[in-house]
């Protein structure tokens, strides 16, 4: 199953500028993956988002695999770009230089 094919809140995306493939895993009680889903949202980014908390067993065992491909400890946020590099936390420094901002 897709969990990007339709906007629900354990998964999304949202249009924007191409700036490669963008995916944020987090929580949907955690205060730091709001703030980064708000400022790739506010920068006007093309990414989609993943609520791991709120996927169904299968879902969540497919989305904490990917997280832990880069960040082992499998802690959020995790921003994962272009399937290459991972940004684990809200560091918005971070985010705006790796997307050209």
């Amino acid at each position: 199953m897709n969990i990007f094919s339709k906007d629900t809140d354990k998964g999304k995306h949202v249009s924007g500028i191409d700036r490669g493939k963008i995916v944020m895993y987090g929580l949907s009680t955690c205060v730091w993956c709001k703030k980064t889903k708000k400022l790739l949202t506010d920068l006007g980014v093309d990414f989609e988002y993943v609520f791991v908390d709120l996927l169904e067993e299968e879902e969540k065992s497919n989305a904490i695999k990917q997280v832990s491909r880069f960040n082992p400890s499998v802690s959020f946020p995790t921003t994962i770009l272009n399937d290459e590099k991972a940004i684990v936390g809200f560091k918005e420094k971070q985010i705006r230089e790796a997307l050209g901002f």
